[in-house]
């Protein structure tokens, strides 16, 4: 029996990590990266894109999955999609978009003085902190809030996969 050829989780994670860059792009060259429909929108298809590779993996293994299996994959696809946004993201911010910066800076300031519970001294503390670990707050967001989007969609993309018993007799052959 020939067997087919699979998909990888790096093949996936880049596929999906390129899909979301791309969206990434296209939000900021629009302006719509600072609605917050917009980042939710791109974590939906994040995790459609998780879900989708999960079935797929299945399918290709011709369902003989277990629930483990699926998620393993669609985890490590997760944890590439997680380094390839960060590589982006770091890259993004320090020589293609240099000014993004500045510009997610001034988004956080106008959120904060849109509050009105704060006084101009805490809003300038606030800024003086977030300015200061400004990148690290960025690659603990990406990370988190990717592996957050991407292990739920594993779950979910492990529990819907189809999966056939499989029969030990098989795996001694």
């Amino acid at each position: 029996m020939e067997e087919k050829k699979v998909m990888s989780h790096f093949v996936a994670g880049l596929l999906i990590g390129l899909v979301i860059i791309v969206f990434s792009i296209a939000g900021y060259l629009t302006g719509m990266y600072q609605q917050n429909w917009y980042n939710w929108a791109v974590n939906i298809i994040l995790c459609i894109a998780i879900v989708i590779a999960c079935i797929t993996y299945a399918n290709q293994k011709d369902n003989y999955v277990t629930f483990g299996n699926v998620f393993s994959h669609g985890f490590k696809t997760t944890a590439i999609i997680a380094i390839i946004v960060l590589a982006y993201t770091i890259l993004t911010m320090g020589v293609i978009f240099p000014e993004m910066k500045e510009k997610a800076l001034e988004l956080a300031q106008k959120r904060m003085e849109e509050k009105g519970n704060l006084t101009d001294d805490q809003i300038e503390k606030g800024m003086e902190f977030t300015r200061k670990y400004f990148m690290a707050f960025v690659i603990f967001g990406i990370m988190i809030g990717t592996l957050i989007f991407g292990v739920v969609a594993s779950l979910i993309g492990a529990a819907i996969a189809k999966k056939k018993p499989i029969n030990p007799m098989d795996q001694m052959n």
